[in-house]
């Protein structure tokens, strides 16, 4: 219904983050006010912002100029949205405008800086005799969300309108059922943290009920809204807003690599809150949701995990409404899921951890939650390249000894320093190698899916073709950036800022942290991935690796598809790599044991001295994990011996980031080398333990846990 008078007390909805009609707390509220307290008008608003989003592609006059300038990162400048996340975001804004017109409402949608924009249409409605009377928004994370929030708080009280700031519903446990007196006392170790929600199914707050059509004030009539300012037009139709946004945005690389034609995108799905619940609805289904405790490491395909996570991060679904859903399935209460495996299972308490598929993902979406409180808890140091790391007890800590381009120095405790490589020359150190123009260079590579470690190439073409790469992916890209190459970190964060679909600035930034060894991880030293090994877990037959790097698909061994640099000149020339880059240059190379075994002591750590590989100590790496020589950097090799370059194990779906692996009951006490941990002297009864030795040879110990979890990189 439209209200065609000039309404008196109109509320302004204003959406961001929460691209949604049902369990939205704005929309409930105005739908469900007591008559006292009814607006006499709603205007619903949606800002594609400047900020965020390129929007040239909006301007039809070719003589025009933008006013405002294409959004960048601030290190790299990449572009802070891409084409994967702005088609989706456009989609996902079209739905939302389908859905409200369904409830008798409607989205308008303009362009430009969302302060300006809102003092822009409150003054056209002003101007027409209608008047402002409250503007709402949600709450988000993020430094520019927030200035944001306190422009247009500052605007209301200029024009005399109620400002209220909602806090965000989209999460798992709302922020005031947490139990935190205030953001100082949240644990900074997830495993606390969870503890403390637990049992995490009786934590969500109920869903919202569904908002009936008619039930809101009535809509501002839209010949009192002022319309898109020059030079500025919005398209009618949804193809057309998604191209707008999607055409300023889509060359990525100058030479962009084709499209492999035997890979898949694992992410082909469409933003919206319809979408999303046709998602949710499937994984229950289909068995997804059952089995992702099972899957979850899974590298190819839509079905090894939920794929919820761009969903969440738009607020196209509430991570309530997941739980909803399965809480419904495993209590038998909704007929639809009557033949899935499962269904009605749940009889109390103590079954919580029956499904394990299902307690996975509830112990992800509290993943979710603690991040984003963690940035709440850490503000802007999210970005440092020194990160947050250092303001937490109980662990060590690294300390800038500059600004934040400056390197990092130790303090306190004993501690590593962390000498990261930049490719900018007023930044780099004197003794860095390779040099700035070096470094560059292999950002480059990086880029385009050309170092010559295929786990790492594979994942991130698939990320250039498809802004999506599984959790297990993106947790191999970090580390090998961050902790092998020693790369300065937030050039990878910026560079998924852009690619990435399902982009949460949380998730992100704070993931990039704890791989890198300046977040919350308690054993980032001795958490390093080494991606033969793990292609060898993961991608057992090779098959993700081939297709998306067709380049080496015709190599015959395994250990050759994974690093090509290593197979012999005969294969090399049928394969046509004889000059490829990823063959005659490779960032880092890393000789591989497939069968054989290094001798132990009696501690069952790794003898120093094992023969050398080729290249002058280049390191040979043995199926269960640990390296042995150094590893050759662009021709440079750190002589790491004994170093242990992959601690991850699998852990049960739930482990937190900190927790220990249990073995059987009936593990002996000189219980093998498996997955890269041991079970060493002093060790607890069914605990299996990483063993790392240092770069001088010294051992340290350290409980098993996984790194990331599926939702580590936001992924689940």
């Amino acid at each position: 219904m439209t209200d065609t008078r000039a309404p008196q007390n109109t509320v302004l909805l204003i959406f961001r983050r929460d691209l949604r009609s049902s369990d939205n707390p704005l929309l409930h509220a105005a739908a469900t006010a007591p008559d006292g307290e009814k607006f006499d008008a709603h205007l619903p608003l949606y800002v594609f912002d400047a900020a965020q989003v390129d929007l040239s592609g909006f301007i039809k006059d070719k003589d025009a100029a933008n006013p405002y300038k294409p959004p960048r990162s601030q290190l790299a400048g990449y572009h802070r949205c891409g084409p994967y996340r702005a088609g989706f975001v456009g989609q996902a804004v079209w739905d939302l405008k389908g859905s409200l017109k369904r409830l008798g409402s409607d989205l308008f949608v303009r362009l430009g800086n969302l302060p300006e924009v809102v003092k822009t249409v409150a003054r056209g409605l002003a101007e027409n005799g209608a008047k402002v009377g409250a503007v709402w928004m949600t709450s988000h994370e993020g430094s520019e969300e927030k200035a944001d929030e306190e422009a247009v708080a500052s605007l209301c009280e200029e024009i005399g309108a109620k400002f209220k700031l909602w806090v965000d519903e989209k999460y798992f446990i709302d922020d005031r059922d947490t139990g935190l007196e205030s953001l100082d006392k949240l644990p900074d170790v997830f495993t606390n943290y969870r503890k403390m929600q637990e049992p995490l199914r009786e934590k969500p707050r109920a869903v919202l009920p569904p908002i009936e059509e008619g039930s809101l004030p009535p809509l501002v009539d839209s010949s009192l809204v002022p319309a898109q300012s020059a030079p500025f037009a919005i398209p009618d139709t949804r193809e057309g807003l998604v191209d707008a946004l999607v055409t300023p945005v889509k060359h990525i690389l100058p030479n962009m690599p084709n499209f492999p034609e035997n890979a898949e995108s694992a992410h082909p799905f469409e933003g919206g809150e319809t979408a999303g619940h046709q998602r949710l609805l499937h994984i229950i289904m289909s068995g997804v949701a059952n089995n992702y405790h099972l899957t979850r490491n899974g590298l190819s395909g839509t079905e090894y995990s939920t794929k919820l996570s761009a969903w969440l991060a738009q607020g196209c679904i509430t991570a309530r409404q997941i739980h909803a859903m399965l809480d419904a399935f495993e209590r038998g209460t909704d007929p639809r899921f009557k033949d899935v495996k499962g269904f009605g299972a749940y009889k109390g308490e103590q079954d919580e951890m029956d499904n394990g598929g299902i307690h996975g993902i509830r112990t992800e979406l509290l993943w979710r939650d603690y991040m984003r409180l963690c940035h709440q808890k850490y503000g802007n140091k999210f970005y440092r390249l020194k990160g947050f790391g250092q303001e937490y007890n109980n662990r060590q800590s690294i300390s800038s000894t500059g600004s934040d381009g400056d390197q990092n120095g130790t303090t306190g405790r004993p501690q590593r320093k962390i000498e990261w490589k930049s490719p900018v020359k007023d930044r780099a150190l004197p003794t860095q190698e390779p040099s700035a123009e070096g470094v560059a260079e292999i950002l480059e590579r990086f880029k385009a899916g050309t170092m010559g470690m295929s786990l790492i190439d594979a994942s991130q073409r698939e990320l250039l073709h498809t802004g999506y790469t599984s959790n297990r992916a993106r947790q191999n890209v970090a580390s090998f950036l961050a902790k092998q190459l020693k790369i300065d970190w937030r050039y990878g964060a910026e560079w998924y800022e852009m690619l990435l679909v399902d982009y949460d600035v949380s998730s992100n930034w704070a993931s990039w942290q704890y791989v890198s060894g300046v977040g919350n991880d308690p054993r980032s030293e001795i958490r390093i991935f080494n991606p033969i090994k793990q292609a060898f877990d993961y991608d057992k037959d090779g098959s993700h690796v081939r297709a998306w790097l067709p380049e080496v698909s015709k190599l015959k061994r395994l250990e050759h598809v994974f690093q090509p640099c290593t197979a012999p000149e005969e294969d090399l020339k049928e394969a046509r790599l004889v000059n490829n880059i990823m063959v005659t240059k490779p960032v880092l190379r890393i000789d591989f044991y497939v069968d054989a075994k290094p001798r132990t002591n009696k501690r069952g750590e790794y003898r120093r001295g094992t023969r050398r590989g080729r290249g002058g100590g280049v390191g040979r790496h043995t199926t269960n994990g640990h390296v042995h020589g150094g590893e050759s950097f662009n021709g440079s090799h750190a002589n790491w011996s004994g170093y242990t370059q992959d601690t991850q194990v699998d852990a049960p779906v739930d482990a937190p980031v900190d927790a220990p692996v249990d073995a059987p009951a009936d593990a002996p006490a000189d219980a093998p080398v498996m997955n890269g941990t041991t079970r060493g002297p002093g060790d607890r009864a069914g605990e299996y333990r990483p063993l790392f030795v240092g770069p001088r040879g010294s051992p340290r110990g350290g409980r098993g846990g996984h790194l990331g979890g599926s939702s580590r990189f936001n992924t689940w």
